[in-house]
């Protein structure tokens, strides 16, 4: 039976067998710029962040396994043992794993766009979504040949598309003012849950630095086709809100509330990531060091290169 994409996505991601519940998580299926060496350099930088602006805490939220708060972690402990300490918070809707660093506190999300009770009244904490909304459900709509704006419906089991209703109220006004889109064919992402959602979290900080992560695209830059795919076991497979695949789609990051908007090279560079190579003198006077600064080198030219993870936009809101 038909279902808007909406509705389908979010049983599909997190329904009771929805895929960011099943065994193994989706770091069985793919990994992100928080994991590895990357996400140890992405540490680093985030950390330099909270001290910058004085913060004491940092949660993640979406935080999938705790790949970065087990790197904050380690740099915080094995490379910054004089700094001051910081109160770490995962939020995920998976049971706190078992490796997670003892220190790290865990709450359990209820998924999708829906937060703990328990995060609330933040002070003095930097809050990270990285890639969290795009994983948000959002209404698909589409140009039909008419040149109405509809709502596109999906079978669950097979993927195929059906058309809904026309779009109108909240979600009509926001593809027209974000999204507009007139050509039979044109595709909208409706971003306004994701919109919500962010706001909801930014309503449970009472002071401190909110920043978005994530695969996005502003007002210049919107995909005539849209964005929505899936991945399985690595790679790209077609879309089907079956639970046995992630769905993601980018997020129209500038319809956020938001300070500053900036793509991710700059905003590293900001915060001393830059992808230098390493003087060669090095790997004469000091080999194995030559070749840790040469492995986060290049873990640093990874995060800031353009057509990957140095396309991603950053959205600061200040708290309080």
């Amino acid at each position: 039976m038909p279902k808007p994409w909406s509705l389908a996505w979010q049983d599909a991601l997190y329904g009771p067998d929805g895929f960011y519940r099943a065994r193994g998580g989706p770091a069985a299926h793919f990994t992100t710029a928080t994991h590895g060496p990357t996400g140890r350099v992405l540490a680093r930088a985030l950390l330099r962040l909270a001290d910058e602006h004085g913060l004491t805490g940092v949660v993640d939220v979406g935080c999938g396994g705790g790949e970065l708060l087990t790197h904050l972690c380690a740099v915080r402990h094995g490379e910054q043992p004089s700094a001051p300490s910081l109160r770490l918070t995962g939020v995920d809707v998976g049971p706190r794993p078992d490796r997670l660093p003892h220190e790290v506190e865990w709450l359990v999300s209820p998924g999708g766009p829906a937060l703990p009770d328990e995060l609330d009244d933040l002070r003095d904490v930097l809050v990270v979504a990285h890639e969290w909304l795009d994983v948000v459900p959002c209404t698909v709509a589409e140009v039909d040949d008419r040149g109405c704006l509809r709502e596109r419906l999906v079978d669950p089991v097979t993927g195929v598309e059906s058309w809904g209703e026309p779009l109108s109220g909240e979600q009509l006004a926001w593809a027209q003012q974000h999204w507009p889109a007139t050509a039979t064919g044109d595709r909208v992402e409706v971003g306004l849950p994701r919109d919500r959602a962010w706001a909801g979290l930014l309503g449970r900080v009472t002071t401190g630095l909110v920043v978005a992560v994530d695969y996005g695209h502003t007002a210049a830059t919107r995909p005539a086709h849209g964005t929505l795919v899936a991945y399985r076991s690595g790679h790209l497979v077609e879309p089907v809100p079956d639970g046995t695949c992630d769905l993601t789609a980018h997020v129209a990051m500038d319809s956020l509330v938001h300070d500053e908007l900036v793509d991710q090279r700059t905003a590293l560079a900001r915060l001393g990531v830059d992808g230098r190579t390493p003087p060669v003198e090095l790997a004469r006077t000091d080999p194995a060091g030559y070749l840790q600064s040469l492995q986060e080198s290049s873990a640093a030219a990874q995060l800031t290169a353009r057509g990957g993870f140095g396309d991603f936009l950053w959205a600061f809101s200040r708290r309080g």
